[in-house]
């Protein structure tokens, strides 16, 4: 009976302690999220009033949204008394080796964006590039697709194509 009274000691200290911290950690939490889901929203209309192409709309609302999400996680972490000073070099790490092992990708991406976002061309637009020429078919954020004259249909990558 003394160690269930022990017990019951311990945990009574720990919510004494730590309530308040938990308590407080999920209030900032729900109203985390209510500002990022407002500045997730403000920032895709900025975008649409800026004439942002449309796949890359989205894609930057995502990301956008994950990277509050994320600083939010680690300031309601940190609010409860976690050490995040190793967690992020961790997460800095890990996002250094997934850019080495994704640097194509990447490229691709990055071509993609600047090809969106400066418009050398647009869709419908005959062009030549790689050494292959035809009608732009679709622009998408990683590759472009284009169509020959003899009706062949070509994927090009848009890092070298930017």
């Amino acid at each position: 009976m003394d160690r269930v009274q022990e017990i019951l000691n311990y945990l009574y200290d720990l919510i004494v302690e730590y309530g308040l911290q938990v308590v407080g950690a999920i209030v900032a939490l729900i109203i985390g999220l209510w500002i990022i889901s407002a500045l997730t929203k403000a920032f895709h209309k900025t975008l649409v009033k800026r004439e942002v192409d449309e796949s890359l709309r989205g894609f930057l609302r995502s990301i956008f949204n994950i990277l509050l999400k994320v600083m939010l996680i680690i300031s309601i972490a940190s609010m409860i008394g976690i050490e995040m000073t190793s967690f992020i070099a961790i997460l800095g790490a890990f996002g250094l080796a997934v850019g080495l092992a994704l640097s194509g990708m990447l490229q691709n991406f990055a071509g993609g964006v600047i090809i969106l976002l400066l418009k050398p061309f647009k869709v419908g637009d005959f062009i030549e590039a790689q050494g292959y020429m035809g009608t732009v078919n679709t622009i998408q954020i990683f590759h472009t697709v284009l169509k020959t004259p003899d009706n062949k249909t070509i994927i090009l990558a848009n890092g070298g194509l930017s």
